[in-house]
């Protein structure tokens, strides 16, 4: 945990005037997923909508990001009704990697994130033995773009894979944790403080 938070403090950039503050509240869609949990209604690897915010600390050239994502519905297909209800939450620290600033003042500036963190899952069945509700340690890796279109608003497009890692040991013998696993595409707004 130390070495974390000390890997993330090196890679901070510095509290200068180059350094700015970003909100991106985005909305998305889930695509690919995977998953070992019970999943009735075969929902896990169709689209589903994606709710959040990102909150960015970004220098001329690294940052840091906070990611919180929801999405409802997630085990849901919502032509059966196999489940009560169901979804997968996201929240992840990522260090982000962007074009420098000078390079890209009048165009779209990428970037590339990757990190960790944790995922919610819950899936509420008519058959209680069923349900479930875990929290699982995760990573996720990605990129986008952004464009402003004043000097303090603009766009943001980005992609992202997030997937549950970790194993844990019974006695001798190693038996894997649920794993879950998807793509996030989103698009939202950029506001720069």
């Amino acid at each position: 945990m130390r070495a974390t938070v000390l890997a993330l403090a090196l890679l901070a950039p510095p509290t200068t005037a180059s350094a700015e503050w970003q909100l991106q509240p985005f909305l998305g869609v889930t695509l690919g997923g995977g998953t070992s949990f019970v999943d009735l209604e075969h929902a896990a690897g169709r689209p589903n909508i994606a709710l959040g915010i990102s909150a960015v600390l970004l220098g001329d050239l690294i940052g840091i990001e906070a990611d919180i994502g929801h999405m409802p519905g997630f085990f849901q297909t919502g032509d059966q009704a196999l489940l009560k209800g169901s979804s997968v939450s996201t929240l992840t620290v990522n260090v982000v990697v962007a074009m420098p600033r000078q390079r890209t003042q009048y165009t779209l500036r990428p970037y590339f994130v990757g990190g960790a963190g944790l995922l919610h899952a819950r899936s509420d069945q008519f058959l209680p033995a069923l349900s479930f509700a875990e929290n699982l340690p995760a990573i996720d890796l990605g990129g986008g773009m952004t464009g402003f279109l004043t000097e303090r608003v603009g766009i943001n497009w980005g992609v992202r894979y997030y997937r549950s890692v970790g194993q844990k040991a019974e006695g001798t013998v190693v038996v894997a944790d649920q794993q879950l696993s998807f793509w996030r595409l989103n698009m939202g707004l950029a506001i720069r403080y």
